[in-house]
């Protein structure tokens, strides 16, 4: 049996997203239904099987399901679906002049794609994927950036 490529799994409703976290827990984490609401804290795994089934579990019980599959399926859904996109926050290192040159490739040519998208010389697919490189290098000078406000121990150096 093919094992899921989980990193490439996108839910498509919110019963989806929760059956996903679910079989992400079992393939990665060998954890079951009952371990994962003894770690959620409901003392009743059959509650746990009855939102599986209707797709409504109590908002407060999100992120406890969560932590106890080890992913965000759910939430990554109910952003999606409101029309956001959210990105996992980098931890952040020092920043070196080639990491500022790269992101300036990386915005350059999201930019380059939408003017040639937008004159019918790019493929949609094309266009997407250097918009998405784009905002994924943004959002990890984001982290540094933010890093800084709130400053920790380096302990060793990065590369």
């Amino acid at each position: 049996m093919n094992r899921r490529r989980w990193k490439n799994a996108q839910p498509t409703s919110l019963r989806h997203a929760m059956e996903l976290c679910k079989d992400f827990a079992k393939e990665a984490h060998n954890k079951g239904v009952e371990r994962i609401a003894d770690e959620m804290g409901v003392t009743d795994h059959w509650s746990v099987y009855k939102w599986l089934q209707t797709g409504r579990m109590p908002a407060n019980f999100i992120l406890p399901y969560e932590r106890a599959c080890g992913c965000d399926y759910v939430t990554r859904w109910i952003a999606a679906s409101s029309g956001r996109l959210t990105i996992a926050m980098p931890t952040g290192r020092k920043c070196t002049a080639q990491d500022t040159q790269a992101l300036q490739e990386l915005l350059t040519t999201a930019t380059g794609r939408l003017l040639a998208f937008y004159a019918n010389n790019c493929e949609a697919d094309e266009t997407l994927a250097a918009i998405q490189a784009a905002m994924e290098g943004l959002a990890w000078h984001r982290g540094n950036v933010s890093q800084t406000q709130q400053p920790q121990l380096e302990l060793e150096e990065q590369p």
